[in-house]
């Protein structure tokens, strides 16, 4: 593993001839251990995420995300979403033309960033994650989807580090984790070059596919640990689940195999709540609504096992294709894509949200 040489950028974009807003500041001399252990490096106030999360009501029914987030084009794919902690930011996977591939008749997956003013506020026009850089440096420029999508984007807590997948030229196996860092946890679009997590046969990046990591650290005792799909060969030859934990030096350690969360069916991109009692799993496995759906499962500390993911039924789940949960920070809002009728592209990006529960409320629930 290796630290890219920083490289500032500015100048007039590749994508359009929009004028860079301000040149990106260097990683300098911090080190590849603290970029991949945010919280000790780059530790910011915790005020109100002393309260517990939870209880919770149920999901309301899920609301489409509407043709500015939804490419109006049957062919395109909106997928994979992901929300930073406040919530003003929403990443999105897509085939819409206009990226670094653009027209994209290839249909390369590819990251792209929306805002909003507020958390009323209507979300604005995604725009590319590369939109302002001279040369691409998180999509990448290919024909192949295949071989170049980029997806799955996921946060540390912090918002100084962004995860996604890739099965881009240079990597360890059929797809790859990478970690890309900003300093301005504000400038959705000052992040730097990507970093390849390392590539052992036993890892977190080997020679199969590895997918849609699930970052987590755990409040109470700071153990940061990495939650992935992937193909290599335990229950069949389909996605399980994963998870790696983080060494004293950064880097990731072996991947074990979440037994209670995999099936042998596909199980593929997770959303963990931010106290680690909650995970929702994207799986095909049998008893579900439709063929993918979103299914929960929960624990009663991080130290304990997994319980047996239930279905999260209707109206979350539909008799089409329903996954790839992004949770909120204070986990009352779910994005998640969905193949259901109704949408704009061939699959669109919803949203479903949830109340706190008064403790009275809570309370005559258990009488």
């Amino acid at each position: 593993m290796y630290l890219p040489r920083q490289k500032l950028v500015g100048g007039i974009s590749a994508l359009g001839g929009v004028p860079r807003r301000r040149l990106l500041q260097g990683v300098g001399a911090l080190g590849f251990a603290a970029i991949l252990r945010p919280a000790a490096a780059l530790a910011e106030s915790d005020d109100g995420d002393d309260e517990r999360l939870g209880p919770f009501g149920p999901w309301s029914k899920p609301v489409n995300l509407g043709p500015v987030i939804n490419q109006s084009r049957k062919p395109d794919l909106n997928i994979a979403p992901a929300i930073p902690r406040n919530s003003l930011s929403l990443y999105i996977t897509s085939t819409r033309p206009g990226g670094v591939n653009r027209d994209n008749l290839g249909k390369v997956q590819e990251i792209w960033a929306s805002r909003r003013a507020s958390l009323d506020a209507p979300w604005q026009t995604p725009i590319n994650l590369d939109a302002f850089n001279p040369v691409p440096l998180i999509n990448s420029k290919g024909a192949l989807a295949s071989e170049h999508n980029t997806v799955f984007p996921n946060f540390s807590p912090d918002g100084h580090l962004m995860y996604f997948s890739s099965p881009r030229p240079g990597g360890c196996g059929a797809a790859d984790l990478y970690v890309s860092r900003r300093t301005n946890k504000h400038d959705d679009f000052g992040w730097q070059e990507p970093v390849n997590l390392g590539c052992t046969v036993d890892g977190i990046n080997g020679p199969y596919f590895d997918h849609a990591p699930n970052y987590f650290e755990d409040e109470e005792t700071g153990i940061i640990s990495m939650y992935f799909s992937s193909t290599r060969p335990n229950l069949s030859g389909n996605f399980h689940i994963y998870v790696s934990t983080a060494d004293d030096d950064g880097s990731f350690g072996p991947a074990v195999l979440v037994a209670e969360l995999s099936s042998p069916s596909d199980d593929g991109r997770t959303a963990i709540r931010r106290d680690g009692l909650e995970m929702f799993v994207t799986s095909s496995r049998p008893g579900g609504v439709g063929g993918k759906d979103i299914w929960v499962s929960t624990r009663e500390t991080t130290s304990d096992p997994w319980s047996t993911p239930v279905n999260l039924g209707a109206p979350v789940n539909s008799p089409n294709d329903d996954g790839q949960p992004a949770l909120s920070w204070d986990g009352t809002a779910m994005y998640f894509f969905s193949s259901r009728p109704g949408g704009f592209g061939a699959q669109d990006l919803y949203i479903s949200t949830r109340r706190k529960l008064h403790k009275e409320e809570n309370e005559d629930d258990r009488r």
